[in-house]
């Protein structure tokens, strides 16, 4: 296997990795819950995708290039809102909105993806410019924007004393178990 075979497996299935534990946080934000671990994953993934995609050889700027930067700004602010910020305040609906759209970006890439590799879909819009290709992203946009919206205004309203109240208990467990 060449190393750009290499990169190009590794690649893909950090993407996948990331799809997965992508929609994991979703289902958690939806629920009102942080699944730290799957949290964590998600963005770690979500992060390595788009920096390795700019370790393909390339002679210019491509629009994968262009979604890759905008993903990694994202990516950093779900990042500061979630770990150095810590959820409080605006920063809860900060990251919501930061991950859910890394996610959409993630998937955005895995329908472009699909109508390039699929022969089906190929041959359904082989320029990616055919009204299908168009109403298959808006579609996915449109659920993407909704979910966003519900997880903003569920997340938001879990309630940063529960958590509190989680950690505190989680401490008064080791606290016990330490002694």
């Amino acid at each position: 296997m060449n190393a750009i075979a290499f990169l190009t497996y590794v690649h893909l299935l950090l993407s996948l990795v990331g799809l997965g534990t992508g929609f994991a946080v979703l289902w958690g934000l939806l629920n009102r819950q942080r699944l730290d671990r799957w949290t964590a994953l998600f963005l770690a993934t979500t992060i390595a995708t788009s920096a390795s995609g700019f370790l393909f050889p390339v002679d210019h700027v491509t629009p994968a290039h262009v979604l890759g930067v905008i993903s990694l700004v994202v990516l950093l602010v779900a990042v500061v809102a979630r770990y150095q910020r810590g959820l409080s305040g605006w920063w809860r609906g900060t990251y919501v909105a930061s991950a859910v759209t890394a996610q959409y970006l993630n998937f955005f890439v895995l329908i472009v993806q699909l109508f390039l590799k699929v022969p089906a879909l190929k041959a359904l819009a082989p320029t990616q410019s055919e009204p299908v290709f168009a109403v298959t992203q808006l579609i996915t946009l449109g659920v993407f924007v909704g979910v966003g919206v519900v997880a903003v205004l569920r997340f938001r309203q879990g309630s940063d004393t529960a958590f509190s109240q989680q950690t505190g208990a989680v401490a008064r467990m080791t606290a016990a178990t330490a002694k």
